[in-house]
């Protein structure tokens, strides 16, 4: 999802779009709607009888939404997760007759940008983290009572943090004395933890990076909404998924390959491959930025976008 910090031009946007294939009379759904310029994109590439719907967790993204795109009949607005797409899709009647999805996971510009949301280590500001700030506890809530295993756990997992246990340590040890109430005292605390930096990364990028998708359940509302697609895509309808860090891509990658492979039956058993029932086949390698966007925009770096293609 991430751009510059100027224009907020999303990461693979071209390719993103010409992977849709979008029909004028199409209906379509922006998993992830961020500051519009995916939905912008699409609408401008629709017909009067097209539609579009586009959900994001951020209230502050469909405020901005309502106001950038007022007056634009063919777009539905939804604040939530994608991961209750399928049960907007029945209430607009769309079962099985969507176009194409969009999801363009991770955190937007917009977020990280802004020092009040708690997302970057970059600027100080309040220990926050949540896409939706009105529910929830904040990722300072959470780390004010953790226990060391448990703050250990989601660095490891979420962050593949291979200093986790120390970092949890110096957590722990350090609210005992003064409340972690911002962003850039937790930065502190990570990096005095770990015991030697990456090139060209900062200490605290991977754990930070564990607490927005543990905060958020970002893993978890995925695969709820992969699953998902299966029922709410046409035949011929498309799919396509922008990650930005090996475990979300993982698993993009295992839910692609699995549903494009079909059922499973013990070894041995002949079967034609019409018979396994694949929901999809994948359309295409998967696509990578450019090494000129990637100079333009470092946050693209680590961006792969897969696309699958629904079986009739």
């Amino acid at each position: 999802m991430m751009g510059g910090s100027g224009a907020h031009q999303p990461v693979l946007f071209e390719e993103a779009l010409a992977a849709l294939d979008i029909k004028p009379a199409g209906r379509y759904v922006d998993g992830t709607f961020g500051r519009g310029g995916h939905s912008r994109a699409i609408l401008d590439r629709l017909g009067s009888a097209g539609y579009l719907l586009a959900i994001d967790k951020d209230p502050d993204a469909i405020a901005y939404g309502l106001d950038r795109f007022s007056g634009e009949p063919r777009l539905i607005l939804e604040q939530g997760s994608f991961a209750g797409m399928q049960a907007l899709a029945e209430r607009l009647g769309w079962i099985g007759k969507v176009d194409g999805i969009l999801l363009d996971l991770g955190v937007s510009s917009p977020q990280l940008d802004l020092p009040e949301r708690g997302f970057s280590f970059l600027a100080d500001g309040p220990l926050d983290m949540r896409m939706d700030n009105t529910r929830g506890p904040t990722a300072g809530a959470w780390l004010a009572s953790a226990e060391a295993a448990e703050i250990a756990d989601v660095l490891k997992r979420y962050g593949e943090e291979r200093f986790s246990g120390r970092i949890a340590a110096g957590i722990v040890a350090a609210r005992r004395t003064v409340p972690i109430a911002t962003t850039g005292r937790l930065a502190e605390i990570i990096e005095a933890a770990v015991p030697f930096r990456e090139r060209h990364k900062h200490p605290a990028t991977r754990s930070f990076q564990a607490i927005r998708i543990f905060i958020n359940g970002e893993l978890e509302d995925l695969q709820r909404c992969l699953v998902q697609t299966i029922s709410v895509l046409a035949p011929a309808g498309r799919l396509v998924v922008i990650s930005f860090h090996s475990l979300e891509d993982r698993i993009v990658k295992r839910f692609m390959r699995d549903q494009a492979r079909g059922d499973d039956f013990p070894p041995g058993v002949p079967v034609t491959r019409a018979q396994m029932h694949p929901r999809f086949r994948i359309v295409g390698k998967a696509i990578r930025p450019s090494q000129r966007e990637m100079g333009l925009n470092p946050r693209a770096r680590s961006a792969v976008l897969r696309v699958v293609e629904r079986m009739a």
